[in-house]
């Protein structure tokens, strides 16, 4: 076996790790008593019906994008645009049952499923917007433009009810022309490491880095979020101590994440590699809460801050 870099960070599983992890999942024949901070490894079509009803505050679904793609032992192929549009009107309308009257929900896609998404959350939900977010990684194309780009759309259950916290979201960015008043920083602040302003969040976001191997958060997951961005759709749109539930939660991502911001999570996976993961993050998250590129109550751009590093 080829030794690992010491700076190979990417988390893995021992045998009797995965056999003592495997003791803490759900399964669709032994499910919780209340579905709150677990992860249930089963096919979602056999457990969203068993799942209460208006039990999440904020749901993020990252399912599997129209595109050929291995996860552990399941092989997702890509299909028609209508075959795929059958497949997420299979079960999205039973995942929107599971949220809450003033809950708010983030469905993510990439340019070839982004617009069948829209499409078929649109019915139930109100889209209130579309988030663009660069992708730095992946492979160049000789007749083609790179795909650098994926979107999560952005719904809530009723317009006039529903919770969006800006300031918890807010961007340092550089200053590089600082404007000052009477002397003084406007609008900025003067720091040993330079100049800073806390920004309102668009929604474009160019500051993510793709988790890779020298991350302490990298696991073999071919499609794993980034806990940054993942970090932001929770901060801004629910509270501490409320219910986030990711139905394709892979390796764990948004249930390690809101445990690390003080929400509560379930998460549901069917592949016992990739849950045996999320656990063991899930344990991880007990020491360390830190979340890269996120550090006093601020998300800062790429390559500006040593806590990103």
């Amino acid at each position: 076996m080829k030794a690992r870099s010491p700076r190979n960070k990417t988390l893995t599983l021992t045998a009797d790790e995965k056999r003592e992890l495997s003791k803490r999942l759900f399964s669709s024949r032994r499910l919780p008593e209340q579905f709150v901070d677990c992860t249930i490894c089963a096919d979602l079509f056999h457990v969203i019906d068993k799942i209460p009803k208006q039990c999440a505050d904020l749901i993020i679904i990252d399912p599997p994008y129209n595109l050929n793609k291995q996860f552990g032992n399941n092989n997702f192929r890509a299909t028609t645009d209508d075959e795929y549009r059958a497949y997420i009107r299979s079960w999205l309308p039973r995942v929107i049952e599971k949220l809450k009257p003033d809950g708010s929900l983030y469905l993510c896609g990439d340019w070839r499923s982004s617009v069948v998404l829209y499409d078929e959350l649109r019915p139930f939900l109100h889209v209130l917007n579309r988030i663009t977010w660069q992708r730095e990684k992946g492979r160049g194309a000789m007749r083609n433009w790179k795909n650098g780009m994926e979107d999560i759309w952005y719904a809530v259950a009723d317009t006039n009810n529903y919770h969006f916290d800006v300031d918890a979201v807010k961007q340092r960015r550089r200053v590089l022309a600082p404007y000052k008043a009477n002397g003084r920083p406007k609008d900025w602040e003067q720091t040993e490491n330079g100049n800073f302003r806390n920004t309102f969040p668009s929604n474009f976001w160019d500051d993510i880095s793709i988790p890779y191997w020298s991350m302490k958060e990298n696991t073999s997951h071919p499609t794993q979020k980034p806990e940054k961005l993942i970090a932001k759709l929770i901060l801004a749109s629910s509270a501490p101590g409320d219910l986030v539930f990711d139905p394709f939660v892979g390796s764990g991502t948004t249930s390690v994440v809101a445990k690390k911001l003080g929400r509560h999570y379930l998460g549901v996976e069917r592949d016992k590699t990739y849950a045996c993961l999320a656990e063991k993050r899930l344990s991880l998250a007990e020491e360390d809460k830190t979340i890269q590129g996120y550090a006093d109550g601020v998300f800062w751009e790429r390559n500006t801050s040593a806590r990103q590093k």
